[in-house]
């Protein structure tokens, strides 16, 4: 197992190990019980335990969390067609309500992923003897083999509470082997909500103290500087404001000292010291995103054999390529009109952090014909204005490169419905041509051997500097916040010729405001520079800077929503972005989002089958 290549071992695994109901228990099914004493009976479960990151559940992306992290936080339209998929729309359009569908697949894909972790650890304690015997890394293989199954155990448990709310089952140990379908209450019998952050606490630790602190050799597993970043990433989330509930407690300066010790001394699982990759653009291109020293937490892709479904980046073919990279994708995950503005810079090649950007000029508008009649499928992009050069690795804009595929000019075939979706496409998720290569029949839908980050180093690093601004050092927060803009700077889209794709010269440029160059031949203006030390003078000035450059880093990783739901001020972060956005599409006409949903509720059929054991969460009540 010299890389844990999630995406291949479903396959192969999921004849033994496959999905169920809430909490429901399996049996290890063709691994006899003699095999669990052995090292290789073992690191079968193990990969069966990893596999559980990725599914092609296309209707949920189960971890990479865009339905709920950029789509209901408005950084991402839902795309494909109105009517297509009711349960979406919901969410989009924030009418979702107990029984829908996908909060329902998420509540499952969460427990099924926790029951893995508890197969694993049960079936080692029963062998513990023998696998005690067995050497390790830096310690025992039983030890480094729980520790394993605990960071996973965590890290799912927390998968739920940064949807539902930390008032959920908590499943154990004792639990899981307590019952062949335990029923964990969430509440005590006073009827208090019982919260489970002290528990998830419990077995992130755990993963720190006993992981080793690198895995050369197996790289996809993950080490004690993983847990220790998730374990300050659980302790920033109580720490945060949501709206008074979900039972926060400051944390803020074990964050911190956590983040600090990660930054100083931690490495990636093949024992690269933490650091920025080269460039960003690195960060999603297949052969360099793997081992730059930013992974911290990442789903291990590669592209195997003839299958087209096999390394799906968001499962299946609702999030696949456009059509016009001679696909068949669906045409959902549509980037916002709200976030592609956001990237326009100032003089200074610095965001609008005050939201003024919405008072500009939308990048991109509906083109005219020769007789200056309207012609919406020949979208105009104004390439002149100055933007981030992170916009055009993240998001596919009329008339600039779509990767290495070819350059969008008409919407036939790359966006589905311009009245739903509006006029950009996903990009930093989708392959480029050249990774067809690896498919043995050139036939590439959706897959790519990029991995797919959960935690890279950019997202420890604005962490730290949140938790500096929160512990009264908003002035030293600066210096971390402009090391991940003086990456920005690295990378830009350069023009090319449509017909040949190789690249060609152009008037536009790369104004870099930080190194004090200009590069030459860009795809569009870009412009880039660094925040001041006026910019965080105060704590509310840092703060709206470091809220601002997490969207941009960020953007299209899944993480908008979390952020803006545990920040707390998520209904008028929501509904002033609902009052943008409607001007382009108007089926946010009637939208509204209400201040208490910082929490999504508990799925009702989950409830039902609880018979009166599972509460919903207050938000939802």
């Amino acid at each position: 197992m010299k890389k844990i290549l999630y995406s291949i071992i479903i396959l192969s695994l999921f004849s033994f190990i496959s999905c169920s109901d809430f909490l429901e228990q399996r049996s290890s099914g063709s691994i006899g019980k003699e095999q669990l004493a052995d090292e290789d009976g073992i690191n079968m479960l193990l990969a069966g335990m990893y596999a559980s990151l990725l599914n092609d559940s296309y209707f949920e992306a189960p971890l990479t969390n865009y339905v709920y992290g950029d789509v209901i936080a408005g950084d991402a339209n839902k795309g494909s067609t109105y009517g297509d998929q009711p349960d979406f729309t919901s969410l989009e359009l924030y009418t979702m309500t107990v029984d829908n569908g996908y909060l329902g697949t998420k509540w499952v894909r969460v427990y099924d992923g926790v029951f893995r972790a508890n197969e694993l650890i049960s079936d080692v304690e029963s062998n513990k003897d023998a696998l005690s015997a067995i050497n390790g890394r830096e310690k025992d293989f039983y030890t480094e083999t729980v520790a394993q199954g605990r960071f996973m155990r965590g890290f799912f448990h927390f998968e739920g509470v940064k949807t539902f709310g930390a008032a959920i089952p908590y499943i154990g140990s004792e639990e899981f082997a307590s019952n062949v379908n335990p029923k964990v209450s969430n509440v005590d019998e006073s009827n208090n909500y019982i919260y489970i952050w002290d528990r998830i606490y419990e077995d992130l630790q755990y993963a720190y103290d006993n992981l080793p602190d690198a895995w050369p050799e197996e790289p996809g597993r993950v080490n004690k500087w993983a847990a220790a970043a998730l374990l300050a990433k659980v302790k920033m989330y109580q720490s945060s404001p949501y709206n008074g509930t979900n039972n926060t407690v400051n944390r803020w300066g074990e964050v911190k000292d956590l983040l600090k010790t990660v930054i100083d001394n931690g490495k990636d699982s093949k024992g690269t010291k933490y650091r920025l990759a080269d460039s960003y653009e690195a960060l999603w291109t297949a052969g360099e995103s793997d081992w730059t020293g930013e992974s911290i937490f990442d789903i291990q892709m590669t592209i195997v054999g003839t299958n087209e479904m096999i390394s799906c980046v968001n499962g299946g073919w609702h999030t696949a390529p456009p059509g016009g990279m001679g696909n068949s994708g669906w045409g959902f995950y549509q980037p916002s009109n709200d976030l592609v503005n956001a990237y326009i810079v100032d003089e200074a090649g610095l965001p609008y952090v005050d939201k003024s950007y919405r008072s500009k000029p939308a990048l991109t508008k509906a083109g005219v014909d020769q007789d200056g009649k309207p012609a919406p499928n020949f979208p105009e992009t104004d390439l002149t204005v100055y933007t981030d050069p992170r916009l055009d690795i993240s998001v596919g804009r009329f008339h600039l490169p779509f990767w290495d595929w070819t350059v969008p000019t008409s919407i036939d075939g790359w966006v589905r419905d311009l009245t739903n979706g509006g006029y950009y496409m996903n990009k930093k998720l989708m392959p480029k041509k050249s990774d067809k290569g690896s498919l043995s029949n050139g036939t590439q839908t959706c897959s790519s051997a990029k991995n797919i980050h959960l935690i890279r180093y950019a997202d420890v690093l604005l962490w730290y500097a949140e938790a500096l601004i929160e512990t009264g050092q908003h002035a030293d927060a600066l210096k971390y916040v402009n090391m991940v803009r003086e990456r920005a700077a690295k990378s830009y889209v350069k023009a090319v010729d449509p017909a040949t794709m190789l690249e060609s010269t152009s008037n536009y440029v790369l104004d870099d405001k930080i190194n004090n160059v200009t590069g030459k031949d860009a795809a569009s203006n870009y412009r880039i520079g660094l925040y001041t030390p006026a910019q965080f003078s105060t704590k509310e000035k840092a703060l709206a800077a470091l809220k601002f450059e997490r969207r941009l880093e960020l953007a299209l990783e899944g993480h908008r929503w979390y952020d803006l739901a545990r920040w707390g001020n998520i209904e008028n972060d929501l509904n002033e972005y609902v009052a943008y956005e409607k001007q382009y599409l108007n089926k946010f006409a009637k939208s509204n989002y209400n201040s208490k949903w910082v929490t999504l509720p508990i799925p009702d059929a989950q409830i039902v089958t609880m018979e009166g054991l599972l509460v919903q969460n207050p938000n939802w009540k």
